[in-house]
């Protein structure tokens, strides 16, 4: 069933997410602390499947929280490329999100704001204010 799951997250396909989840209400619980490299939210966000993000987050909000061996969360990735309605659906559903920080202590704030993407960093700063405070690794 996490086969499908992931096929489903490829095409951005929601139909399929759900009839999965009602077959299943626990599959995310099991992809979160499975051995994958990513999650089926990471890649419909890659991928730009908005909808299938949204309702990914609407039954498991706390799936935006799971990082990879380099620390980074999937609002990393998407302020490092400027997806600025996956970063709006990502803060709106899980916005403790914004205080992860990666292996070099850096957040999504610094990301955003290393890559030059203003609109995506204001956002976060109208998110969650005090993120920005947070210091990196050489200060």
């Amino acid at each position: 069933m996490e086969s499908e799951l992931y096929e489903a997250a490829v095409k951005g396909n929601v139909r399929s997410l759900l009839e999965l989840l009602k077959k299943d209400q626990l599959l995310l619980d099991r992809v979160m602390i499975g051995n994958h490299t990513e999650t089926p939210l990471q890649i419909a966000a890659m991928l730009l499947h908005l909808d299938f993000v949204k309702e990914i987050l609407a039954q498991k909000a706390e799936m935006a929280s799971v990082q990879d061996s380099q620390g980074l969360t999937l609002l990393h990735l998407a302020a490092a490329k400027g997806y600025l309605n996956t970063v709006k659906s990502l803060v709106r559903a899980y916005s403790y999100i914004c205080f992860f920080c990666d292996k070099y202590k850096r957040n999504s704030f610094h990301v955003a704001a290393m890559k030059g993407h203003m609109n995506v960093l204001e956002n976060l700063v109208g998110a969650r204010p005090n993120a920005a405070h947070s210091v990196i690794e050489h200060g």
